[in-house]
């Protein structure tokens, strides 16, 4: 009988520990396909930040490092400059890259560093508790502004995508989601040309990955997705911000 459909190489047997309804297993499989396909599984090196894919290097087949908290792309600058051969990416939420980790984000895109980014967005520190993150919408509420955010309060939330494409040694970035079928698969093709990116030298790559936090959205699965595409994607827009091939023609 031929096979339709296996688990990815690029994934050990470890049981995610992920709350129901998070899209993070979503975007591993993803990315873990893409390191198969392209054959790199061997050669990658990830770097697991601090927050709710902490634990990912439980769950990456390749090489994976523990970073503190924001600091992934730093430590991603040194493994590849030592390593040029690796293919070397961050996995990241916005607590962490878009909070505390903002000057390696934007210092490593400056740079024009070849590692790839993958940034999940869920509007929420997760891990921590549901706390208030850069990436929290106005009017969204969180354990740190029980009656939702404020610009007052708290200014408007950071688009990262659109911060990162303003840098020119950031060769290609998007904004994708996985709140659907056909979004998964605009999400894979993304991420994968994000490390071709990487492959073929032309600089550092970014992709933003708008997710739910169903748990400390206080939403079921369902209703987190719903949220999602009725709030998140209207102020993030999907879609590419840069693209080194698109620019060579």
């Amino acid at each position: 009988m031929a096979v339709v459909f296996e688990k990815t190489k690029g994934l050990t047997d470890v049981e995610f520990h992920y709350c129901p309804g998070c899209t993070h297993g979503i975007i591993h499989r993803l990315v873990a396909e893409v390191l198969e396909e392209l054959d790199v599984i061997g050669d990658a090196i990830g770097m697991a930040s601090v927050g709710c894919s902490g634990l990912n290097y439980d769950y990456f087949s390749c090489d994976m490092q523990q970073c503190a908290h924001g600091r992934a792309p730093a430590v991603a600058t040194g493994a590849k400059r030592y390593l040029p051969d690796a293919v070397v990416f961050t996995y990241q939420g916005d607590g962490d890259l878009a909070s505390i980790g903002t000057a390696e984000a934007v210092h490593v895109a400056h740079r024009g560093e070849l590692i790839t980014t993958i940034f999940v967005n869920n509007a929420i520190y997760g891990m921590t508790g549901g706390q208030m993150a850069p990436t929290t919408l106005i009017g969204q509420r969180a354990t740190t502004c029980q009656d939702g955010r404020t610009v007052k309060q708290a200014g408007n939330p950071l688009r990262m995508a659109e911060i990162m494409a303003t840098i020119e040694g950031a060769a290609f970035v998007e904004r994708v989601s996985v709140d659907s079928p056909a979004n998964v698969r605009k999400a894979k093709k993304a991420i994968k040309k994000a490390f071709d990116c990487q492959l073929q030298g032309k600089g550092y790559s970014f992709v933003e990955v708008l997710s739910t936090c169903p748990t400390n959205w206080a939403m079921t699965p369902v209703d987190a997705i719903e949220w999602l595409r009725d709030n998140m994607i209207p102020y993030y827009p999907l879609g590419n911000f840069r693209d080194p091939w698109k620019q060579e023609k």
